[in-house]
């Protein structure tokens, strides 16, 4: 770790960055800032606008596009200020990310700080980083077109993405903190790898939720209406039934519930398994992380329902995820040879 403590340095630093780039991120959708700035400049969009005529210009801009037409024609221009500032300060803090991410690496390529492996990792990283940029522009521009709204699946292809990137970002730090790895269990491994995959999915279908907005409907909790069982709730709207689970509200919202339980399920077996086999400090930190995050992102999960989804639970639920795929990470990274 001492031959690459600054590699390390800047590894996680990206992974800071990242995770305020996904909370400020969470803050724009549950605002419904996101549209708010319509045309993309790479420079000189860095700098809000500077004067009154200027934030006229824009506003009037924000003005020709569905949201306003639709949704917010009854904006002045402080309201527009309001929504503005979320929306700038994530497109800020993006092109922070990608500074941090190439310019290190060009000054660790050049001075020969990283080896083979680790330059193929960050390579991977780069594209991850640029192709997360993409996947934002291409989001903002589903918003628009003729609908006041960001596509759902657009908004679950950008964030899934910023996950996968911290993850990834995670585990190449880990190589380099831990350089000796030993594998104790293939069974635990691969059950923690399960695990994984299934809570990049459940993700997924977070994301579904936040784009459709499902999280306003069916506040209650453990049945989804309040004296009826959840199945009798779920088709509701009137299109193929493969269709309501990935674009009705109330099947985005049933998948996702109950992804939750398979995820604390899980969890809960890892830790049960790994209970009558030694295990290393870092192992156990790992797997007694998971068992508290798990539980916490699931209350907080219940309770950001309950109340319908207000900002700060909506915003503590996301980060609840973020720590909890870190965590699973982590986890998997310490059980891996």
């Amino acid at each position: 770790m001492k031959n690459n403590k600054y590699v390390i340095y800047w590894l996680l630093t990206g992974c800071v960055l990242i995770f305020i780039m996904v909370l400020v991120g969470g803050i724009t959708r549950l605002t419904h800032s996101g549209l708010s700035i319509s045309d993309y400049k790479l420079i000189t969009g860095t700098l809000p606008p500077m004067g009154q005529q200027e934030w006229k210009e824009a506003f009037e801009l924000y003005k020709q596009y569905p949201e306003y037409q639709k949704l917010n024609y009854h904006f002045t221009l402080e309201d527009f200020k309001s929504i503005y500032f979320w929306e700038w300060l994530h497109r800020v803090i993006g092109r922070l990310i990608g500074i941090v991410f190439i310019v290190p690496f060009l000054f660790f390529l050049i001075r020969k700080k990283l080896d083979g492996p680790t330059i193929k990792k960050c390579l991977v990283l780069l594209f991850l980083g640029g192709f997360q940029g993409f996947l934002g522009w291409y989001m903002v521009k589903s918003g628009l077109v003729d609908r006041p709204d960001v596509s759902h699946y657009r908004l679950a292809a950008h964030l899934t993405t910023a996950f996968i990137t911290f993850a990834y970002s995670l585990w190449v730090a880990l190589d380099l903190i831990y350089p000796s790895k030993k594998e104790i269990n293939k069974n635990i491994r691969n059950l923690i790898g399960i695990a994984l995959v299934v809570l990049i999915i459940q993700i997924v279908w977070g994301a579904f939720v936040a784009g459709l907005d499902a999280g306003f409907i069916h506040n209650h909790w453990p049945m989804m209406s309040e004296g009826k069982l959840i199945h009798e709730t779920v088709y509701i709207e009137q299109r193929p039934v493969v269709n309501n689970f990935i674009e009705g509200k109330s099947g985005v919202q049933f998948i996702h519930r109950y992804l939750a339980y398979i995820v604390v399920a899980l969890v809960g077996l890892i830790w049960h398994r790994t209970k009558t086999i030694k295990l290393t400090q870092m192992q156990e930190k790992g797997v007694k992380s998971l068992l508290i995050l798990v539980l916490v992102q699931f209350l907080l999960g219940v309770f950001t329902i309950i109340y319908a989804v207000p900002l700060i639970l909506g915003v503590a639920h996301q980060i609840g995820a973020f720590f909890l795929l870190a965590a699973m990470t982590f986890t998997l990274h310490r059980f891996s040879k």
